[in-house]
């Protein structure tokens, strides 16, 4: 069994940030979601460490979120943190680049579909952007399938750095929408600097019908597009559980991964991740 590098764990402390995203969903609207949560979760399930990813939290939080996480990074098997910014706004922006490279930061994020599209092609947004590039820092890009062409139009215009495309572009599965979302994620593919996180795909399933029959063509196809060197994998736990268990989750990825040879297992398992993330 090839170790896992989860390089998309959320976790959910309520008394002390916001997460106004999680009031319409019952499974995740009440609750924290602590480390010890998740390491009972997956005792001797082969997770070799974890990338702690921004929770989406309210704006006003995101800086206490990643000053919070900075504390618990060597501890839990936490390896660093992906964390939130704004590049849209160049008030304080460069301050914060500053000061969350002391957080143990390995990477940045700006989700996208919860904005207007337009947003990140402003000026304003790229040239930050490239900021972050330079920085030495990936960027991930945290698209729905539709706003794929917004992704591939966003690295080539900022082409010097490298992404990490979230949760396999998220496919919409409950709706079947496989076609155009498979142009989209072989379009954003051709792209050298774009990797694809094997992350998130079962909450994208109908209720209850999440399985590695339905996932497989999904994954399939980014096999097909990024090839296995071009892939990392992450739980996006909790919001997976709006699909299946963690436990299941990885048990249904070592299972779509399974006729890979043993090098390809372990490009996805830890392998990539430590090279686009620049973990030790």
């Amino acid at each position: 069994m090839i170790p896992l590098i989860d390089t998309h764990q959320h976790l959910i402390w309520r008394d002390r940030l916001g997460y106004g995203w999680t009031r319409d969903i019952p499974t995740l609207a009440t609750g924290d979601f602590l480390p010890e949560d998740y390491d009972a979760l997956t005792a001797e399930l082969g997770i070799a460490g974890k990338i702690f990813m921004e929770a989406g939290v309210d704006d006003a939080d995101y800086q206490t979120e990643a000053r919070l996480v900075a504390g618990l990074v060597g501890r839990y098997g936490l390896l660093g943190q992906i964390a939130a910014i704004r590049p849209e706004t160049d008030a304080g922006f460069d301050d914060w680049l500053a000061e969350a490279q002391g957080l143990h930061v390995v990477g940045f994020r700006r989700i996208l579909h919860v904005v207007p599209d337009s947003l990140s092609q402003t000026d304003t947004f790229r040239g930050n952007l490239r900021k972050i590039g330079a920085a030495g820092f990936p960027f991930d890009l945290n698209l729905l399938a539709r706003q794929l062409p917004l992704g591939v139009d966003l690295v080539r215009a900022c082409p010097d750095q490298s992404y990490v495309l979230d949760h396999c572009g998220v496919p919409d599965i409950a709706g079947r929408g496989f076609d155009d979302w498979a142009r989209g994620l072989t379009a954003i593919a051709a792209l050298p600097q774009v990797v694809c996180k094997l992350s998130g795909i079962a909450a994208y399933c109908r209720p209850g019908t999440a399985s590695v029959a339905v996932l497989r063509p999904y994954v399939a196809h980014v096999l097909a597009a990024f090839g296995p060197d071009r892939m990392i994998w992450g739980s996006d736990w909790p919001v997976v559980t709006l699909g299946m268990p963690l436990p299941d989750w990885i048990a249904a990825t070592r299972s779509l991964i399974a006729e890979l040879s043993e090098a390809e297992q372990f490009a996805i398992a830890q392998g990539t991740a430590r090279r686009v993330y620049r973990l030790p």
